[in-house]
């Protein structure tokens, strides 16, 4: 795998690692996303848990790939499962570390690239990885390792291609062709995530779609209450639907 992938790059800096969770969650929406992400976190694998019911993923093991901070599998940890959270770089790794000893909450934390797991199949009950498809140089080989080692579920998520972050994408990819240093990241099209799980063996039971306005926007805005006012307007008029992102999908086998 190319290596100066800015997917590698930009993350192997302490300063990006330092400043990632204050520009992608800080104020209400970003506090709103992070809500959200648990709460569709615990429904995709409550199912896995001892007993399959309540507010707890005890006895579920799962694998965060393309960790972060330590996010999704901190609130993954205090639920009761047992995770594992890799990243390719470890410099985001030590703020997880961190944050996981902050919260006194145990995680295990290594170094892994999405393309090539260092597991055996069917290794982890779960697996999940937010925000990294869109950044990956083989997204679909990054899913068919997701589906290998985890024995029942996976969940991922992406920018979807009849969203207006489809614009937001072409404009970045300009800006880098131009010699900018941004995170060109790619949208994705529902079907074609839907057959890259389908050939590993996966079929999808749920989807969820965030926004219709660019998450940007919200953020810029910076009102819950227009936030969730706002989505549920474009909701009741059928935008969601045909346009909402991130879409978050949960497949199982």
């Amino acid at each position: 795998m190319n290596r100066q992938h800015y997917s590698y790059t930009h993350y192997a800096n302490k300063e990006v690692a330092a400043g990632f969770d204050q520009l992608r969650f800080s104020g209400p929406i970003g506090e709103y996303l992070l809500e959200t992400q648990e709460a569709l976190l615990m429904d995709a694998f409550t199912p896995l848990a001892t007993g399959g019911s309540g507010g707890s993923l005890a006895g579920a093991t799962l694998l965060d790939v393309g960790t972060g901070t330590g996010r999704a599998a901190i609130g993954l940890a205090r639920a009761g499962a047992t995770v594992m959270g890799v990243d390719a770089s470890s410099e985001m790794l030590d703020v997880a570390r961190d944050r996981a000893q902050a919260a006194q909450v145990s995680v295990t934390f290594d170094v892994g690239d999405a393309h090539a797991l260092p597991f055996p199949a069917a290794r982890f009950d779960g697996a999940v990885s937010l925000r990294v498809l869109m950044h990956t140089p083989d997204w679909s080989r990054c899913v068919g390792e997701l589906c290998r080692v985890a024995r029942r579920r996976v969940v991922v998520d992406f920018p979807s291609t009849s969203s207006l972050a489809a614009l937001e994408s072409g404009a970045r990819h300009l800006r880098r062709a131009a010699g900018r240093p941004v995170e060109a990241y790619r949208v994705m099209s529902e079907r074609s995530v839907v057959a890259a799980l389908e050939r590993h063996g996966y079929r999808v039971v749920r989807v969820h779609r965030q926004f219709v306005l660019p998450i940007a926007l919200h953020k810029a805005i910076g009102s819950l209450a227009f936030t969730r006012g706002a989505e549920r307007v474009l909701s009741a008029v059928g935008l969601l639907w045909l346009a909402g992102s991130p879409v978050t999908m949960v497949a199982e086998r």
